[in-house]
């Protein structure tokens, strides 16, 4: 790249970095967003270190320390490869800058590039952090030579560009296929539920084979399963082989061919990257178009109706947002094809109806997958300047966020009831308990709706430049994640300990009015912070 080039790099890191931020803002309510905002970072990214320590740790302890190179790399490898997959849209393509940008004198691939490298440096610091929490397994059972660490920090920087680079190849060919079609968006839409659907079959089929043999077993044909997967992957392997064996060739070949494949890919996607743009925001119009009966709407569901043609209008937004409704709804249809008693036995052992009693847990377990991420925390700050539009019109706050949160139980409560229904006839639970099961559902996703709401409206974020700063890195999005994680954790850490004490009937009711009464509190926060 030319020096030009990263000095527009520097551009738009400094123009959003926290230091900046904080340093030229002179609202005080913006600043106490910003600290909630490296909190939220703070909080989450230290939860997610101390998670990939503990592993590398219990590898050490289990014999796996020799291959903790090569398992760091892959977990990187696919962590990185998902969540540039979601977000190359957003970040390559039909961003609000783009025109200030394109005007300046820079080529075509070089504004792909800096955006590229853009994206890869706000997520950098998460990548090397999981490679060097992992480190300190390897560090205290295998003891390398010193100069190791500095290797293994230095190539961590350099792990994650190959499958980001790949992933945003791939995302270039979908908005490529995608802007020659009618329906542009919904064309993205399906290409990257299935790209990443595909990515998470390969994720989890791994585990599965894990889970199958013993921990011996594992043990012993570990450095077969590496060996396997080094065959197709090739920076796993390098990396291996530069910190396991001390190969030169290792490292400069992850480091050579990172660079080389960035050249080339961003060579190939500057030659059509403007006409691509131009493509996806444009927008065609039917010549056989005709004006019918207006019909009349509720405004609750107007405002719903709203909200779903936005999402729909936006690629990052839908895939954030109903990923985990298309997950449980193939599951669901997976799970009709199963005996879940036999399989759930194999998975945690002994007799399966001794599982009867942990039965309770299945509405909080399709809560995790439907209720993570409500569109009630980033539907306020989507509106972005159409935010002072929905104000001036002759509708009240308290309408505006009950359909915005309507909205919400519209994408979740199906997903939620189908799952349950499913999951419940595959156990041959009784029809009481079903309904119970649902109802304890239908009330966990009124709760994540009105929390969801509550993060959305106190931390709202209209001066967005990019909808992933909304969508993925919001701080109204951390705040809600961490207090909803750790409530439906405790929730099913209850429900472990009630298990051989009180009747499951007696658990879901139990549930069920912790979950009515969260729900209600936050439901009234919302009214209180709209009006």
């Amino acid at each position: 790249m030319k020096k030009s080039s990263f000095e527009l790099l520097k551009i738009l890191a400094l123009s959003t970095s926290w230091r900046n931020r904080l340093k030229y803002c002179k609202d005080s309510k913006k600043k106490n967003r910003i600290i909630g905002e490296i909190t939220a970072y703070v909080l989450l990214g230290g939860l997610l270190l101390a998670y990939c320590a503990a592993i590398g740790i219990f590898y050490g302890q289990s014999g796996f320390g020799e291959y903790l190179p090569a398992v760091s790399a892959l977990i990187v490898s696919i962590f990185t490869f998902i969540f540039t997959l979601i977000k190359t849209n957003g970040y390559l393509f039909k961003f609000k800058e783009y025109d200030t940008l394109m005007s300046l004198p820079f080529e075509a691939r070089e504004v792909a590039g800096c955006k590229f490298l853009y994206m890869y440096m706000k997520s950098a610091l998460m990548d090397v952090g999981i490679s060097v929490a992992m480190l300190l397994g390897y560090g205290i059972y295998v003891r390398p030579a010193f100069w190791v660490y500095p290797v293994w920090i230095v190539l961590a920087l350099f792990v994650p560009i190959i499958p980001m680079l790949i992933a945003a190849f791939l995302g270039f060919l979908v908005a490529a296929v995608s802007s020659g079609f009618k329906k542009k968006n919904a064309v993205q839409i399906v290409f990257t539920f299935v790209l990443v659907l595909l990515v998470f079959v390969f994720r989890y089929g791994i585990e599965y084979v894990m889970k199958n043999d013993s921990t011996d077993e594992i043990i012993t044909s570990l450095s077969d399963y590496i060996g396997k997967i080094g065959r197709f992957y090739f920076p796993m392997k390098w990396f291996e082989d530069a910190i396991v064996r001390g190969k030169i060739s290792g490292i400069l070949l992850l480091i050579g061919v990172s660079i080389a494949l960035f050249e080339v890919i961003f060579l190939i996607v500057g030659k059509s990257y403007r006409e691509i743009n131009s493509k996806l925001k444009s927008h065609s119009a039917s010549k056989k178009f005709k004006l019918k009966e207006q019909k009349v709407k509720s405004i609750l569901n107007t405002i719903a109706f709203k909200e779903f043609k936005r999402m729909t209008g936006s690629v990052i937004y839908f895939v954030n947002s109903a990923m985990g409704e298309v997950i449980v709804l193939i599951a669901s249809i997976a799970v009709c094809f199963v005996n879940l008693k036999g399989v759930l036995g194999e998975m945690f052992g002994g007799d399966p109806a001794d599982l009867e009693r942990y039965y309770p847990l299945v509405p909080i377990i399709i809560y995790l997958m439907v209720g993570m991420v409500a569109t009630t925390v980033m539907s306020p700050s989507l509106e972005g300047k159409n935010f002072w539009i929905m104000q001036s019109l002759p509708i009240t706050k308290k309408d505006i966020y009950k359909g915005k949160m309507l909205f919400n139980l519209y994408l979740t409560v199906p997903a939620m009831a189908i799952g349950t229904i499913c999951v419940s006839i595959s156990a041959g639970l009784q029809p009481l308990y079903i309904l119970l099961s649902l109802i304890l559902g239908f009330i966990l996703l009124l709760f994540s709706t009105a929390w969801g709401c509550v993060c959305g409206i106190k931390h709202i974020n209209l001066e967005w430049e990019n909808e992933i700063e909304v969508v993925k890195q919001g701080t109204a999005l951390m705040i809600y994640m961490l207090p909803n994680m750790f409530g439906t954790m405790l929730l099913i850490g209850l429900e472990v300990a009630l298990a051989n004490v009180l009747n499951p009937y007696l658990i879901l009711l139990a549930l069920i009015a912790v979950a009515a009464a969260l729900a209600t509190l936050c439901y009234r926060r919302v009214l209180a912070l709209a009006k």
